[in-house]
């Protein structure tokens, strides 16, 4: 069984066992998280699509660390003009979560 979570502005397709790295939460290594919005649920012919969400479905997960992405380094170059060259880096955070129980 899947579902199609929304958290931190973003939808993520998860299954039980599953980790993954969702935008960062308010949680340490070890707290138990729960998602209420789940926008669809099933597997096959069983699947529920919710109107925007299904009603009292849930998808339980602990956290298993926080930490922060790869560097990305943003450049503005402008030829002949000395004066507008700009390097900027930016590492974005992230929590990575467990996927534990999916109910519908």
């Amino acid at each position: 069984m899947y579902a199609v979570i929304k958290t931190g502005g973003k939808q993520y397709r998860v299954r039980e066992g599953q980790v993954l790295r969702i935008e960062s939460l308010h949680a340490e290594a070890g707290d138990a998280v729960e998602f209420n919005e789940v926008l669809m649920v099933g597997e096959g012919a069983d699947v529920q699509v919710g109107a925007p969400f299904v009603e009292g479905a849930k998808v339980e997960a602990t956290v298993e660390g926080n930490g922060r992405g790869k560097k990305v380094t943003i450049i503005k170059f402008r030829r002949r003009k000395n004066r507008s060259k700009t390097k900027q880096g930016h590492r974005q955070n992230y929590t990575e979560v467990k996927i534990g129980k999916i109910s519908a």
